[in-house]
């Protein structure tokens, strides 16, 4: 029997068949480390995870996740906007990761905005490898989410056909603004 994923899930899904061992990948939203942690599996020893947070709350909840798991080795946590990825890569990333919103259980006023994350999106799509994927799990339900949401749907649909494929993953029979994923493939 075929399963259904939800957004997170199939977002996870998308970047497993991406990703090797040794890849360099970013998670631009480190929130509580489910993200990072991931990815630090997939990458392997000999890979990277560069995993981004404007809340120090946010990287010390993904510190403790990953000395827990023993893969901080493989990790590099920084305290900075996602709009500065690119400031820290030395290369080109196989997978960037964005789950936006609010951190879970944190200050639900401190969130994700339009303006830094497109300015993220692009950043990300000069660092991505021909062949990458860029992943957003999009929450609308929370003040500020629907803006979002719509800024990242203007700047994807004018992304260029040639260069990326973009698709959007959504529940259609549910009310009360379900999460859905954004993902972008870059061709070349």
């Amino acid at each position: 029997m075929p399963a259904i994923y939800k957004p997170l899930s199939m977002a996870r899904e998308f970047v497993s068949a991406y990703v090797s061992h040794g890849d360099l990948v970013i998670d631009a939203t480190a929130g509580n480390g489910h993200d990072t942690l991931f990815l630090a599996r997939l990458v392997g020893e000999k890979g990277k995870v560069l995993s981004f947070d404007l809340q120090q709350e946010a990287l010390e909840k993904t510190r403790r996740r990953l000395k827990g798991e023993n893969l901080m080795h493989r990790v590099d946590l920084i305290l900075d906007s996602h709009e500065h990825m690119s400031h820290y890569v030395h290369g080109l990333v196989s997978a960037i990761m964005f789950n936006l919103g609010y951190l879970p259980g944190g200050d639900h006023a401190i969130i994700t905005r339009p303006e830094t994350t497109v300015n993220a999106l692009k950043a990300g799509l000069l660092i991505l490898r021909p062949g990458g994927i860029i992943t957003i799990v999009l929450y609308t339900g929370h003040e500020g989410g629907k803006e979002e949401k719509a800024a990242l749907f203007d700047f994807c649909t004018n992304l260029n056909q040639q260069q990326f494929t973009v698709f959007h993953y959504c529940v259609l029979n549910q009310v009360n603004d379900p999460p859905s994923l954004l993902v972008i493939e870059k061709i070349h």
